[in-house]
């Protein structure tokens, strides 16, 4: 069975205690002024962002069928059995290729290091794969972040809605995008009212990518997808970078 994470935007208060759990479980530095970053970095792999009097949070989706584990060329990304997205630094040779295929725009790239890795929440692989809890929803004061089996959140998500229509938007997040995901969200309101991407496809990108391409003939595949794909890829790293570096 694989599992998942639910975030319900109705209940979060904003007390940020889930950042501080993962920034403590990855050995981060947090502080004051980490704590007024909304956005994630390589020092910040979980975010709270506020939305006029709502809350959301940011983390890696943990996608059913990631994008970014079937473009890296070395396999340094593996959606395990699990659930979690796993990242493996040892085999990572920073091309940075997750970065532009996540449609979440998740990882991040240690810019300033000599020897950078990408970073991003593995959903507490480790604590998940010994029984524990992740550190965010164990941390969480409100229960506005739980985890558990994905199917179970999924019939909590649906229960909580039918409980009380009134208090949510009838949609679960992330049960179809990208082809479904082990994130899920509720919220009072729209998706994109709270920052979260409401125009990612509703099927698995890999699927749609190496569908794409197989209707392309051969000989322009190989030139005019190589050759545009190097230029879409420089132009995209670049954009990465000044995104992370504002």
């Amino acid at each position: 069975m694989s599992k998942g994470i639910l975030y319900d935007s109705t209940l979060c208060v904003g007390c940020r205690l889930c950042e501080g759990a993962c920034a403590e479980r990855w050995r981060l530095p947090y502080n004051d002024k980490v704590a007024a970053e909304e956005r994630l970095s390589a020092h910040k792999l979980t975010a709270i962002e506020t939305h006029g009097e709502r809350y959301s949070r940011r983390l890696c989706m943990h996608c059913v069928e990631p994008a970014c584990a079937s473009v890296c060329p070395v396999g340094a990304l593996q959606k395990t059995s699990l659930g979690p997205v796993v990242y493996d630094a040892s085999k990572c040779m920073g091309c940075r290729y997750c970065m532009l295929a996540c449609p979440f725009q998740v990882p991040t790239y240690e810019w300033n290091q000599r020897l950078p890795k990408v970073r991003k929440c593995d959903m507490c692989y480790d604590r998940q794969r010994a029984g524990k809890p992740t550190a965010c929803s164990e941390a969480c004061p409100t229960g506005a972040t739980i985890c558990g089996e994905r199917e179970a959140l999924v019939a909590e998500a649906r229960r909580r809605m039918a409980e009380k229509p009134d208090q949510y938007y009838p949609r679960i997040y992330g049960l179809r995008e990208a082809g479904g995901t082990s994130v899920l969200y509720l919220s009072a309101v729209p998706f994109e009212q709270i920052g979260l991407r409401t125009r990612v496809p509703q099927e698995p990108l890999p699927a749609l990518t190496w569908r794409v391409l197989h209707l392309v003939p051969d000989v322009v595949s190989v030139g005019s997808v190589l050759l545009g794909g190097i230029w879409w890829i420089t132009n995209r790293r670049d954009e990465v970078a000044r995104k992370e570096k504002a």
